[in-house]
């Protein structure tokens, strides 16, 4: 049976990574009692006796939880950012080219920002396929719920007699250095940082990552972009939807609860947008995780994940 620790259980992301595997019959999970959780020795113990180990900490905890693990057999897949850009590891977004072979056989997986994720999805394969420039100066905006925030952040929204200012949606990133923009960059191909503009909302899931292009910047057609898109995404965990609109409307909460992520192309012959639509909580953050892990063991990459 397969051993899993998850280091930084108590945080939104472990907890939600802890609450899919505990009723899983082919794993069995490392737990630390609660005084022992932050102890460097009862860590180190557990990373080494673990097969898996998912690390749900802040970027200096997971270089410091890999330091650990050194000389064991574990395998890592780090939800944080320290590692996602790092020579040596694998960026867990399968569906990219290669990614899913990769994973197969990995020890050193990191595992993709929420935002970064439907942004990669969206431009790495315009850019890959030629259809749009490397150094095009692109613009994106994404809508989250504020469980991306983590603990402190869901606190705030849910706190009776809260501020006022989080009834309405809250840009932020304002400086435009992003912790994401780094991954978005280096995947994508690109030589231009995009202007990115992150939106957090008053409600708890979901995330809707939107891409502005004009036809004019495209070489090809939207019909091309479409067509793209299709051949590109048509599995469970990521699949092209051309009826996505809800009569006008796109929610950004549509795919709240499940672990999939939906991408879309609207507008018209001189201006598109481009979506992907996700909770940022699944194929955002556990979800991903978890499709990871099945891939590092072999299994269907769908088990235990709501698709």
């Amino acid at each position: 049976m397969t051993k899993v620790f998850i280091d930084g259980s108590a945080g939104t992301t472990g907890l939600r990574i802890h609450e899919r595997l505990q009723t899983r019959s082919d794993l069995q999970l490392i737990i630390l009692p609660d005084e022992l959780r932050k102890e460097d020795s009862a860590r180190k113990e557990a990373l080494h006796e673990a097969d898996i180990a998912f690390l749900c900490l802040p970027d200096a905890a997971a270089i410091q939880a890999v330091q650990l693990a050194e000389g064991s057999k574990v395998a890592i897949i780090d939800t944080s950012t320290a590692h996602r850009t790092a020579e040596g590891w694998v960026y867990g977004f399968a569906e990219l080219p290669g990614k899913r072979q990769a994973l197969a056989g990995a020890k050193r997986v990191a595992n993709p920002g929420c935002h970064a994720s439907g942004f990669v999805a969206l431009v790495e394969p315009l850019v890959r396929e030629g259809l749009i420039a490397a150094d095009l100066g692109l613009q994106s905006f994404s809508l989250t719920g504020y469980s991306g925030g983590g603990k402190g952040m869901i606190a705030d929204y849910q706190q009776e007699g809260r501020n006022a200012l989080l009834d309405a949606p809250r840009q932020y990133g304002l400086t435009q250095q992003h912790k994401h923009l780094k991954e978005m960059v280096k995947l994508c191909g690109l030589s231009t940082t995009p202007v990115f503009c992150p939106i957090v909302a008053d409600y708890y899931s979901g995330m809707e990552v939107v891409v502005p292009l004009f036809v004019k910047d495209l070489k090809g057609t939207p019909e091309d972009v479409k067509q793209l898109y299709e051949s590109c995404y048509h599995s469970a965990m990521v699949h092209y939807n051309a009826e996505a609109a809800e009569g006008g409307f796109l929610s950004a909460n549509a795919l709240s609860g499940r672990d999939d992520m939906e991408i879309a192309v609207f507008g018209n012959e001189e201006r598109l947008l481009l979506v992907a639509r996700f909770d940022n909580l699944g194929k955002g953050a556990s979800g991903a995780a978890i499709q990871n892990m099945n891939i590092m063991l072999g299994l269907d990459e769908t088990t235990g994940l709501n698709v």
